[in-house]
């Protein structure tokens, strides 16, 4: 994390609330496994997205390991607002996660919404939106170790079956202190459906602080869309923004501008030839042909993928 802590200790931490104060829909990149980490923030940032989150970190082994402390969190001082998702089941390790990411973070978040089979059997993410007293315990432990008032406790949540217990749990939250609340409209059964905005919409009526949208949005006008469907204050985006890093900018597709902005941002950040090279996939799938694409996502080496984007694109 700490990696570049001489750098985060000059950061100007920010108060994420004032952009839901605004007066605007506050654009945010979503959480996401393996790539929603510094380099990635960095470039969606020099395209209006307003609020970034880490990769989900599971708070227990943060607090515990200073070998996943420096492995799972990167910042530097332009990466802000910043919010760090933890996944914890025990609010005094959420607390102690908490104060420890405190001085390099405008906020934590909560995951109770991923659905993914090892999560929920470890007692993470979305089961905990059946465990509404748990969620409430922790919003107020951390609440109250917390000193900085301007510090964000948020949560991201699944919707239940039954809306009145999502409606409950967020109720109970709010009570608690959350900072504002996500809605993945589904279920946790839920992978491919359509999402419920109806449902977000309840639940944003059912709250006084902010209530953000999340679940396939995939454009600016979808996201446009969203909003007017659901009155959400923000709007999350996770597979959207892979596809296209500059689409809160309000471009249809990628433009070669932002392929080699990240290029040139992920050679500064040493990124991981892998994640490169995954991110470029994501970025180049609306505009390359099926043949280009064999061609392209076979390459092994960061000096091929130069090679390939120089020839090809003049990027």
């Amino acid at each position: 994390m700490i990696g570049d802590i001489r750098e985060t200790r000059e950061c100007q931490l920010k108060d994420p609330m004032d952009l839901f104060h605004s007066g605007q829909v506050v654009k945010i990149c979503a959480p996401m496994v393996r790539y929603s980490k510094l380099a990635f923030r960095t470039l969606v940032r020099k395209y209006s997205c307003d609020l970034c989150y880490t990769p989900m970190i599971v708070a227990a082994d943060f607090v515990r390991s200073a070998k996943a402390r420096d492995s799972e969190f990167t910042t530097n001082k332009g990466d802000h607002p910043l919010i760090v998702q933890f996944a914890a089941k025990e609010a005094q390790v959420l607390c102690d996660a908490a104060r420890i990411i405190c001085p390099f973070a405008d906020g934590i978040d909560l995951n109770c919404g991923c659905p993914q089979r090892w999560a929920i059997s470890e007692g993470y993410g979305a089961c905990l939106i059946n465990k509404p007293e748990l969620v409430k315990d922790m919003v107020r432990h951390v609440r109250s170790q917390i000193d900085n008032p301007k510090f964000s406790i948020s949560i991201k949540i699944r919707i239940h079956e039954d809306l009145k217990r999502t409606v409950d749990l967020c109720q109970k939250a709010e009570a608690a202190g959350v900072s504002w609340i996500t809605v993945h409209g589904r279920s946790i059964e839920e992978r491919h459906q359509p999402v419920h905005y109806d449902a977000i919409k309840i639940i944003k009526q059912s709250m006084s602080i902010p209530v953000v949208a999340n679940g396939d949005i995939k454009t600016l006008k979808d996201a446009e869309n969203v909003h007017h469907l659901t009155e959400a204050d923000g709007i999350m985006v996770a597979r959207g923004l892979l596809a296209n890093p500059a689409m809160f900018a309000g471009y249809e597709e990628t433009p070669f501008q932002c392929i080699q902005d990240w290029v040139d941002i992920a050679l500064e950040h040493g990124t991981p030839f892998t994640c490169f090279h995954h991110h470029l996939m994501y970025m180049m799938e609306r505009i390359t042909s099926k043949q280009e694409k064999k061609v392209f996502n076979v390459l092994s080496s960061t000096s091929a993928v130069l090679d390939y984007l120089n020839d090809h694109y003049g990027v």
